[in-house]
């Protein structure tokens, strides 16, 4: 299989301009985005950078958000985060809650620089698990003027607590990390990193619902690239390491600039955003820029790609209102 548009799952509309771009982190990792920009644009535009979901790469759901976003005046920059796709990192195939929010922070620090953008107007939109360290950029980079979360996942509880919190306990957790050391071991032994194979393929029958969900986009010519983890043998085994006890989200409800989330009402994951959002709110001095959308019907993946169902008005009304 192929991805549909020369290694995109998405065309690129006539209006919007896309460049290859190469920033660094403050870690010294190198990163590679696709900026988008309006065709026609001119003077500084206000400027978000987008990333996600978690094991999908810029030529998926994120280069579709930000060609979006170019179409309606934004300068976009879609980016693989550090350690996948055209990203640099020596160790491929890995995550870091540290890292990975960092690198939000180093895409803020291109768009600031840069000609094109105005560094007092940029703000960041992350995609299901990316929605989770886009939070916490905004906690913690304050030139952060606006947050999108759209179908988030927060990766530390999900990793530490298993699906719907079904394996929050100490021994589970035990479980988990002695399961994970010995895989670190056998590793090491090898020289090699075993992976996890990304969606399952073939589907098994009694595959659950949200399995389905994924197989549908990333196993399938909607959404299936060559870079991305998901689409193909999926992340390293220990991965998951680091998510089992550094949480993200700690101080979400110190966030003072807009934040909207946005969620699918039948999405497995609605409870991530539905409670985050509550964290974020709850006797927090700065809740009146906060808001929450649940939009009906909608499962995880249709705010991948669904131009139909992803609210790009409201999106494109909330940039233009917090990134005046």
């Amino acid at each position: 299989m192929k991805a549909r548009y020369n290694g995109y799952s998405f065309p690129l509309r006539d209006t919007v301009t896309r460049e290859k771009v190469r920033f660094h982190n403050r870690y010294g990792i190198e990163l590679v985005g696709d900026l988008y920009l309006p065709r026609d644009a001119s003077g500084t535009l206000a400027a978000v950078a987008v990333c996600g979901p978690f094991g999908a790469v810029k030529e998926q759901c994120s280069g579709l958000y930000a060609e979006e976003l170019a179409s309606r005046g934004f300068a976009a920059l879609a980016f693989d985060p550090s350690f996948t796709g055209e990203s640099g990192g020596p160790v491929r195939n890995v995550a870091s809650p540290d890292i990975n929010t960092e690198d939000f922070s180093a895409a803020v620090d291109f768009l600031s620089t840069r000609d094109f953008a105005d560094p007092e107007r940029v703000g960041i939109l992350g995609i299901c698990g990316w929605g989770g360290m886009a939070l916490n950029a905004a906690a913690m980079d304050t030139r952060i003027k606006a947050t999108v979360t759209s179908t988030m996942y927060d990766m530390t509880r999900v990793n530490a607590r298993g699906y719907f919190d079904a394996a929050d306990s100490a021994d589970a957790r035990y479980e988990t990390k002695k399961a994970l050391g010995a895989q670190r071991t056998a590793d090491y032994k090898s020289g090699t990193y075993a992976r996890s194979g990304g969606v399952a393929d073939p589907l098994p029958e009694d595959a659950p619902f949200f399995v389905k969900d994924y197989y549908d986009y990333y196993k399938t010519e909607r959404g299936y690239t060559e870079r991305s983890l998901n689409s193909n043998d999926g992340w390293n085994v220990t991965s998951a390491l680091s998510f089992l006890n550094m949480p993200i989200l700690q101080y979400s409800d110190e966030i003072r600039s807009a934040v909207l989330m946005i969620h699918g009402e039948k999405a497995h994951s609605c409870y991530f955003s539905r409670d985050a959002y509550a964290d974020m709110v709850k006797d927090s001095p700065y809740a009146g820029n906060k808001e929450l959308l649940i939009i009906p019907g909608a499962v995880h993946t249709d705010l991948y790609d669904r131009k139909d169902i992803i609210p790009f008005d409201k999106i494109w009304e909330f940039f233009q209102t917090h990134l005046k």
